[in-house]
């Protein structure tokens, strides 16, 4: 669910880059806005954080957030990618 969230938002900001380029009529700055945004870097701690206020405001009680690399076997599910799509976060209820 969090990819979705987040492709839906970066999809709303290529939008708004895009209708700013074309409003100020450059056509750099609209083929600029067109191009696939670069992956966002967010760190692992600030996202580990963001999924794990959802998950209590959800009301499961225990479960536990792993960060491992991104090629790691890890027993849960994946719930999120972090610093750049090299780590994941993988959830897992007790």
């Amino acid at each position: 669910m969090v990819r979705i969230i987040v492709a839906m938002a970066l999809s709303a900001m290529a939008g708004v880059a895009l209708a700013q380029g074309m409003a100020s009529g450059s056509s750099t700055q609209a083929a600029e806005a067109q191009a696939p945004a670069p992956a966002m870097r967010k760190p692992c701690e600030d996202l580990k954080a963001e999924i794990d206020a959802k998950i209590k405001k959800n009301g499961v009680p225990m479960y536990t957030l792993d960060v491992v690399d991104m090629d790691a076997q890890a027993e849960g599910k994946t719930v999120g990618t972090c610093d750049g799509n090299t780590k994941k976060i993988v959830y897992k209820r007790s």
